[in-house]
């Protein structure tokens, strides 16, 4: 990765080293092939080697989108994929729960086919424990130790490559530990920072920390950061935009952040990659953590209990 630009630094997460700054696939579905397409060879034309993805957005069609603009492979790109939902299309939430455990395996066979990979190199399971939004119900209602365990059979039979968690409470990332979970995906922001504690946690633990919703909720009438005085005034200072401030907020916080900012838009996704190489000064960052006390921040990671697909957002 030497010769390549490494937007916010060496990170890591399990074995693989990336970029800190990474992309968020999501709402590639919502614009054209071609596009899409653009978006994704732009981002690693721009050192991005981290991108998230789901069988479950489109669905397929991100990772169809994906192959297409990027097969074969950059040898150092790293593609995280998700488990524990089923495309739906209803309104409001266009998810289902998929938590059984046959479910989960259903769904990384479904990457490995829309990816054209052999092993996806670190697939999440997606709990949903912290709601309310998608709900678990009836024989939905699956205990962690048993979705654990499919995951680890995976693993075992060499179709994924490292186990992530995400929208889990500290409690069930304590359970989870025994299967070797390199990385924890929560809401967090500089706003709702209700997950310090699992935050130094992983950061004590060298698990990485790739928060979604980093600069705020994506549904309307929350508060997001880009709007809060003080990352507006500090952005000023800076030349830099208020988004840009917010993450680069989130990457100063914590090592062992991975941001994985989505967009549709090159330009969007260049401001995104910018604030990787935004420097806050001592001064700026005691203004930022005046924001809001840790655990004081609205809890926004209870809105819903996955990703809207269908909402432009600053961030996956």
């Amino acid at each position: 990765m030497t010769d390549k630009p490494q937007p916010g630094g060496i990170g890591s997460i399990g074995t693989a080293a990336v970029a800190r700054v990474g992309y968020g696939a999501m709402q590639l579905f919502e614009t054209s092939a071609d596009d899409a397409a653009a978006v994704l060879r732009r981002a690693v034309e721009l050192g991005v080697n981290h991108i998230d993805t789901a069988s479950f957005y489109g669905p397929g069609e991100v990772n169809r989108r994906i192959r297409a603009a990027l097969a074969p492979y950059p040898e150092d790109l790293v593609i995280v994929s998700k488990v524990g939902a089923r495309f739906t299309g209803e309104e409001p939430i266009p998810l289902a729960p998929a938590q059984r455990p046959a479910e989960l395996r259903a769904a990384v066979e479904d990457d490995l086919r829309q990816l054209g990979l052999d092993r996806i190199p670190v697939v999440n399971l997606r709990r949903l424990d912290l709601g309310p939004g998608l709900q678990a119900e009836d024989d939905q209602i699956v205990d962690v130790d048993d979705q654990l365990a499919e995951m680890i059979a995976l693993r075992d039979e060499g179709k994924i490559g490292a186990i992530g968690i995400s929208a889990v409470p500290l409690d069930v990332l304590r359970r989870a530990l025994p299967a070797g979970i390199v990385c924890v995906q929560n809401a967090y922001s500089l706003i709702d920072r209700t997950q310090e504690e699992m935050l130094d946690f992983c950061a004590a633990g060298d698990i990485a920390w790739v928060p979604y919703f980093p600069l705020g909720s994506a549904f309307p009438g929350f508060p997001k950061v880009a709007d809060n005085p003080v990352v507006v005034d500090i952005a000023g200072e800076l030349g830099a935009t208020p988004a840009q401030v917010g993450l680069a907020w989130v990457l100063a916080h914590a090592r062992n952040t991975l941001l994985i900012p989505g967009t549709r838009s090159i330009a969007h996704l260049e401001e995104n990659m910018g604030a990787g190489y935004i420097t806050l000064g001592a001064d700026a960052l005691a203004r930022l953590d005046g924001v809001t006390a840790p655990g004081d921040g609205p809890q926004l990671h209870g809105l819903a209990s996955f990703e809207e697909p269908f909402r432009e957002a600053p961030t996956a």
